[in-house]
């Protein structure tokens, strides 16, 4: 495991910027914090014990086995950005088992990723690694490209793959959100009742969420409320991009929003921002991932220490990343993922 001091070095000119910044809008006081326990949240929920069951063997495997942070490897590239697009940096991850044998091999908590891909090999690797199968996806193959998210399986499907859990991705804000919201309560309701747990990935889609001057598609109130329409269809864990900027509902001018609201919760901080996400999570009752985002080349092992470092001490509950992993070799790709599970063991960094 790596010290404090190699994170410090990694993050070089910025890391008295992320490491001793104290949040101070929403305090850590009013937050359920990852740890040993982190199941427990859900012993007065309507989750069955075999949900309970699920979680734990997705919280306890691995290299952050009990600790309540979680580090998942995400591969489901292949459909969402096409895979000649995807692998062609690393022509291993053609071959599904690849990817499976990259999660184990780094001691992630488990991998996520499409039916095809678990289905080819569930009977030599489920009972290894947790499975999370991903239930829908986009294409790209459609033109123009729509924000839209449809069913590539069924829930009793991914039960018989031997899942631990299912995740779904849902465009919020987009045209056919309200459809994805519907389809995707009832499908979490149904691997509830099996007893597989649920993760969401709460994405942003409109047009009218970029504008000429700025993106919001990663805004903190846009994203955060994103994550709180996600703990309301009872997902167990909710996957956000990390929040880039504030003030998509004032500066776009629509919803429900208040100047004093942008003042009272946040401040440009990056923990602040992703502090906000958290709180719509419950306030850590239900677990925030952020994604690690698309791989840069040389800057992506700051990059990758830098979000865990946010996610940590904003009080989320741990990071999925999958391109800064897989399109590199293997060892890289390990080494990269590590690095991201020693900000989570490193005690001395703690809640902001």
């Amino acid at each position: 495991m790596r010290t404090l001091d190699e994170i410090t070095e990694i993050l070089g000119d910025d890391a008295s910027y992320y490491l001793d910044h104290v949040s101070k809008k929403i305090s850590k006081e009013r937050l359920t914090v990852p740890g040993p326990r982190s199941i427990d949240n859900f012993i007065e929920s309507d989750r069955n014990p075999q949900v309970l069951k699920s979680l734990s063997q997705l919280y306890n495997h691995g290299n952050l086995a009990g600790t309540g942070y979680l580090n998942i490897l995400p591969i489901d590239q292949g459909i969402e950005h096409s895979a000649a697009f995807s692998f062609y940096k690393n022509q291993d991850y053609f071959d599904p088992e690849n990817i499976i044998k990259l999660a184990l091999e780094a001691g992630s908590n488990g991998v996520a990723t499409t039916f095809g891909a678990l289905g080819i090999h569930a009977r030599k690797y489920a009972h290894k690694i947790p499975f999370v199968v991903k239930l829908n996806h986009n294409e790209l193959l459609t033109y123009p490209n729509k924000y839209d998210q449809i069913p590539y399986g069924t829930v009793k499907e991914a039960w018989n793959l031997g899942a631990t859990a299912v995740g779904a991705t849902i465009y919020f804000g987009s045209e056919e959100s309200s459809r994805q919201i519907q389809e995707i309560a009832v499908a979490f309701e149904e691997a509830h009742q099996l007893g597989m747990a649920t993760i969401l990935w709460c994405y942003t889609r409109n047009n009218d969420f970029k504008t000429k001057k700025e993106d919001f598609h990663s805004a903190a109130d846009l994203t955060g409320q994103a994550n709180h329409l996600g703990v309301t269809i009872k997902a167990d864990i909710i996957k956000q991009k990390l929040p880039e900027t504030n003030q998509g509902f004032k500066k776009i001018d629509f919803g429900k929003y208040d100047d004093a609201m942008y003042e009272e919760l946040t401040t440009d901080h990056p923990i602040d921002l992703c502090r906000l996400q958290v709180a719509n999570c419950y306030m850590g009752k239900i677990g925030l991932i952020n994604s690690g985002g698309g791989s840069k080349g040389e800057s992506d092992v700051k990059e990758a220490v830098r979000t865990a470092v946010v996610n940590k001490r904003a009080g989320g509950s741990g990071l999925i990343m999958g391109r800064k992993a897989f399109q590199r070799p293997l060892a890289e790709g390990v080494d990269i993922l590590r690095r991201v599970q020693d900000v989570y063991l490193e005690p001395q960094i703690t809640v902001a």
